[in-house]
């Protein structure tokens, strides 16, 4: 799907170029949506093997259920609305946390907000890494 885009001032039309940075920011923020993407696959792997403690503590119908039917396909296994609302979750969240970003990044600025989600991603990430079961 393609989506044009004309951007007109009080003054005018804007009459700015495509920049290296332009280009650069673009990327950037590409790699943005690719890396949350990946954040998003590896909490769908809560579904995985490895994660069996997660699926015995918090999806107990889960866990039993892909004890018992070991010929059945992982799709059919973990077919549990709850367990599929916590993964999809993550979009909702993503979702709101972008309103609210815009705000914050006009209000602060856009380095000071980068790197208050910067710290906050490797905070989580330090938390997630620290935790057990």
């Amino acid at each position: 799907m393609a989506l044009a885009v004309q951007i007109r001032s009080e003054v005018g039309e804007y009459n700015g170029r495509m920049t290296f940075i332009l280009v650069l920011s673009c990327l950037m923020a590409a790699t943005g949506g690719v890396l949350f993407g990946y954040d998003l696959g590896i909490s769908g792997g809560v579904t995985s093997i490895s994660m069996e403690p997660f699926l015995k503590e918090f999806f107990p119908k889960v866990y039993r259920k892909m004890k018992e039917d070991t010929k059945i396909s992982n799709y059919c296994k973990f077919d549990s609305q709850l367990l599929t609302l916590f993964t999809s979750s993550l979009y909702i969240v993503g979702l709101i946390a972008s309103f609210i970003a815009s705000s914050v990044t006009r209000a602060l600025g856009r380095k000071p907000s980068i790197l208050v989600g910067g710290v906050a991603f490797l905070a989580g990430s330090a938390l997630g890494g620290a935790c057990s079961f």
